[in-house]
């Protein structure tokens, strides 16, 4: 139950981690959260998915989050009457919107939306940023380009439009029907794709409610120009390095994964950074250093969760992905100046009781060297409270709310437990060290803090913080 490493594990589910037997094996590796990818699989598959993990949460006892990711707008060109063109450097190419196969000359950009919003002296970029184009004309149903970078372009490649906002639907149909369904299903998280505005958010957030908490993928340009609005309206964000790493020169890409931690972990909103973490994992069953560096850099900026996609999705070699990940995670946190690299980003305290007892917990711990700090929780607030705090002591979190449970997964350090409420003060200290001694966060005669609200059940009220010695039996405070 009692994980050592505080950063978090997220790992995408596929064909090669579809059993029941392979979740449990990734679950016991590390994997706190599982993320089902809506763009890929019918719905029956999601369902059995999401059924397996539910299954595997039995099993061991252990709150599981599950995460779906919604597909989001694909801009995409269309087909070509040999299936392949290549575009040579300085060549004149067009984009138009004439439902007719394509030639070396143009071919067809279903996408009007992308004929408001660009203009001449601007790039379009295709096939993941492998071609460059140069807009020199722009029409209403066409846009005249010049091939800066050339090369082999084949049908329904993807199309990104850096440093413009896109008058696109921030949900497509077929994100609707996704979402109607993934909530359906219960899943705890869902994951809006190419979030740009505010807005996008809080389109979701309409229809969503409370039923899951959003997760905001960051991967066009143009949201960092609205971070701290997206991050207020969002539960969580991802640095999703992909599109973001085309849209933007690369050599920025490692600057805006900073600031978006940076701006995440100030704000108390949990931050997940994703793509290509152990991309070589996909065919080998061990990292490039390159890769292990990437991954402890996110771990020492203080991310609360990292993320496998088809290395554990589709890869030939998903449980050691997710080994190799926990094993770099773990030793990270074990670097003294990982301390200190978390030091470096104070985050401010807001004014309210839950705050100032979150941050007194901490300290109170650190001075008397407690085992555990243990926060009774039913929304969660107050376990995010004691995250965004980032202490040296183990958290853990006794909620009566599974939902609650299985949504913290994805915040830095918050172990929970799905256990019944306190009903009077003395029943609140001995289920807190009865915990502590079954999950092995404390031994007899170990300190521990509590965090709770009294009156009990009433959500929003943390106003107590008590020292207790754990004892066998009973507690003593």
């Amino acid at each position: 139950m009692h994980r050592q490493r505080r950063t978090r594990i997220i790992a995408t589910l596929g064909p090669s981690s579809s059993s029941v037997e392979m979740i449990r094996k990734l679950s016991d590796a590390g994997a706190d959260v599982f993320r089902l990818n809506m763009s890929h699989g019918a719905h029956k598959d999601v369902a059995a998915l999401h059924d397996k993990i539910r299954e595997v949460e039995k099993q061991t006892g252990r709150p599981i989050g599950i995460l779906a990711d919604l597909q989001g707008p694909k801009l995409r060109i269309g087909a070509f009457g040999n299936d392949r063109v290549v575009l040579e450097e300085g060549a004149k190419f067009t984009l138009d919107m004439q439902k007719i196969p394509g030639t070396a000359e143009r071919v067809e950009l279903p996408h009007p939306e992308i004929f408001e919003a660009v203009q001449p002296g601007t790039h379009l970029l295709l096939d993941d940023g492998k071609i460059r184009l140069l807009i020199d004309k722009v029409g209403p149903r066409s846009i005249e380009t010049t091939v800066v970078v050339g090369g082999p372009l084949s049908n329904r490649k993807g199309v990104n439009v850096p440093n413009a906002i896109l008058p696109l639907a921030a949900l497509t149909e077929k994100d609707r029907r996704d979402l109607d369904f993934v909530l359906d299903l219960g899943v705890d998280w869902v994951a809006l794709s190419f979030v740009q505005r505010p807005e996008d958010v809080q389109e979701a957030r309409d229809i969503i409610g409370d039923r899951a908490a959003i997760l905001s993928k960051l991967e066009k340009p143009s949201a960092l120009y609205a971070l701290d609005e997206i991050i207020a309206k969002s539960d969580a964000v991802m640095v999703a390095r992909g599109d973001m790493g085309v849209e933007l020169p690369m050599e920025e890409v490692p600057s805006k994964q900073k600031k978006i931690i940076r701006h995440a972990r100030r704000a108390g909103k949990s931050v997940v950074v994703a793509t290509q973490m152990l991309e070589s994992m996909i065919n080998s069953p061990v990292p490039t250093r390159a890769e292990v560096s990437d991954v402890a850099n996110a771990v020492f900026d203080g991310a609360d969760a990292i993320m496998l996609s088809a290395e554990s999705a589709a890869g030939e070699y998903p449980l050691e992905a997710v080994s190799a990940m926990d094993r770099i995670a773990t030793h990270t946190e074990s670097e003294p100046s990982y301390r200190q690299a978390l030091r470096r980003e104070e985050t401010k305290l807001e004014s309210t009781s839950a705050d100032a007892l979150s941050a007194a917990a901490s300290q109170v711990a650190n001075t008397i060297n407690a085992k555990a700090i243990v926060t009774y929780t039913g929304s969660g607030s107050t376990a995010r409270r004691s995250s965004r705090e980032r202490p040296v002591t183990p958290l853990l979190v006794l909620t009566p709310n599974l939902d609650t449970a299985r949504r913290l997964c994805l915040f830095w350090g918050l172990n929970s437990v799905h256990t019944a409420d306190a009903v009077n003060f003395q029943d609140m200290i001995d289920k807190a060290c009865d915990v502590c001694l079954e999950y092995g966060f404390a031994r007899e005669n170990d300190h521990i803090v509590i965090m709770a609200g009294m009156p009990f059940g009433t959500p929003g009220k943390t106003n107590v913080l008590r020292i207790a010695r754990v004892q066998a039996d009973h507690a003593e405070s």
